[in-house]
């Protein structure tokens, strides 16, 4: 089970923290980007955790430990500190699956811009690479997020 601390601020977290930005340098593009994927990853945990199996959840959740591993050797090359996982301290439990839905929409649409904020002219490529490719999968997890609350909309 997860809970949001209320001493917290997103602001300087994540995509939020990359899209509140108004320079970035590639070390904060990446720190900006492993804690984003940290965060989705911890947002489908507790959705299992709270309502069970889920197939989009569990699915985009596994690609999420993948985007992580997409972004670990970048870090390794550029020699960037890792940035503390706390991801968890930023969830909360959705009030139910169509609240879980909107929540991932959002998250996965944020999560586009910030990486397409990222695609500038002078990136490396093999960053440029790798942002391009995760974006690519989000635009893949916004999709199937939008399916599901597409259909719970027609349920609940």
């Amino acid at each position: 089970m997860y809970y949001s601390n209320p001493f917290r601020q997103i602001d300087n977290y994540g995509a939020t923290g990359a899209l509140n930005a108004s320079t970035l340098t590639l070390p904060q593009m990446l720190t900006y980007a492993l804690q984003d994927e940290y965060l989705a990853q911890a947002r489908y945990n507790n959705i299992l955790e709270t309502f069970g199996y889920i197939r989009p959840f569990a699915q985009i959740r596994d690609a999420e430990l993948r985007h992580i591993n997409a972004l670990l050797p970048l870090f390794y090359r550029y020699q960037i500190p890792l940035p503390e996982d706390i991801s968890y301290t930023f969830i909360t439990i959705p009030e139910n699956i169509k609240a879980a839905y909107a929540t991932c929409v959002q998250g996965e649409i944020d999560n586009i811009s910030m990486y397409e904020k990222f695609l500038v002219p002078n990136l490396p490529n093999d960053v440029r690479l790798v942002f391009t490719q995760l974006r690519n999968a989000s635009i893949n997890h916004l999709a199937a997020f939008e399916r599901g609350l597409a259909r719970t909309k027609l349920n609940w």
